[in-house]
């Protein structure tokens, strides 16, 4: 990868989900080609050890760490008021967090936790960033989707899934969601200098679902052996936040670094137009792209 990047001095970025698995490699390349990395994630403990072991690693200091539930939307504005209170540019958005959950459950703003998380938490963050992101340019969005959103529709009578719910079918969802996003604000930042791109990371041997029960839980374990490394994983990532032969592209799939067909339902217009209107809904945010 060292000879598709090029050196991040000067750059601020910020990396979700980053206390372990492939977001923590993730930051971890940014700050070793020496740009500003803030690390968001939920679990304290694991986010100050990431954070120092990072620093220690690579000589570099510039790496904060930000504790934030990406489920709750108050805690989103919260990270974004602390973020542009310390901070006058964003370079890079890497939005990395996601989650599976074996059981249906609902955020602290009522909303089914995978979506939140792996979704709606990526929408509020992403557009709370937009001005600055803007102000920044070039600048650039990356979202870790899965190749397994090409086996999801939105159905948006039952978009939480309180009837029919499976850990499986909720996160291609979600996962779906966020190609259809990706998108969406592609088209929507049309000349603003700010690309946005999704990407499959391959299916990485992470602490992903170490919560999970019963056959969710099983199936993650057996298979464990044949996952790829977060190193593996986290290399599209790092390509899409660093490579100068990205420079401008936006609007893409990305899997092993190389721009791929997404799923046709991805490519829906009208669909993406109507996910982000419910999705300016349920934050209750109003957004000019």
């Amino acid at each position: 990868m060292a000879e598709n990047t090029h050196r991040m001095n000067g750059k601020i970025c910020m990396v979700t989900g980053a206390a372990s698995g492939i977001g923590a490699v993730t930051a971890r390349a940014l700050a070793q080609q020496g740009a500003t990395v803030i690390i968001v994630d939920n679990n304290v403990g694991k986010g100050i050890a990431t954070t120092q072991e990072i620093q220690q690693q690579t000589g570099n200091s510039a790496v904060e760490f930000f504790q934030t539930d990406l489920s709750s939307q108050n805690e989103i504005r919260q990270l974004s008021r602390q973020f542009l209170a310390r901070y006058q540019r964003l370079d890079v958005l890497v939005n990395n967090a996601g989650a599976m959950f074996a059981e249906r459950k609902e955020s602290v703003d009522g909303i089914e936790m995978t979506l939140a998380l792996n979704y709606l938490g990526y929408f509020l963050l992403t557009n709370l960033m937009l001005d600055t992101l803007k102000a920044s340019a070039p600048a650039r969005i990356v979202n870790v989707s899965s190749r397994s959103h090409a086996r999801a529709k939105i159905h948006f009578e039952d978009m939480q899934f309180r009837s029919g719910y499976t850990a499986l079918h909720a996160y291609e969802r979600s996962k779906l969601a966020i190609v259809l996003f990706t998108f969406e604000l592609a088209r929507r930042l049309q000349g603003t200098g700010v690309t946005v791109n999704a990407l499959h990371p391959g299916v990485v041997a992470t602490n992903f679902g170490n919560g999970g029960k019963g056959a969710l839980s099983f199936i993650m374990r057996l298979f464990r052996f044949s996952f790829l490394s977060p190193e593996q994983g986290a290399q599209t990532s790092i390509y899409l936040a660093t490579s100068r032969k990205v420079e401008g592209v936006t609007g893409k799939y990305f899997v092993k670094c190389k721009p791929v067909p997404s799923s046709p339902a991805s490519y829906d217009e009208a669909t993406a137009n109507r996910l982000w209107r419910w999705s300016e809904e349920r934050t209750n945010l109003r957004v000019i792209a």
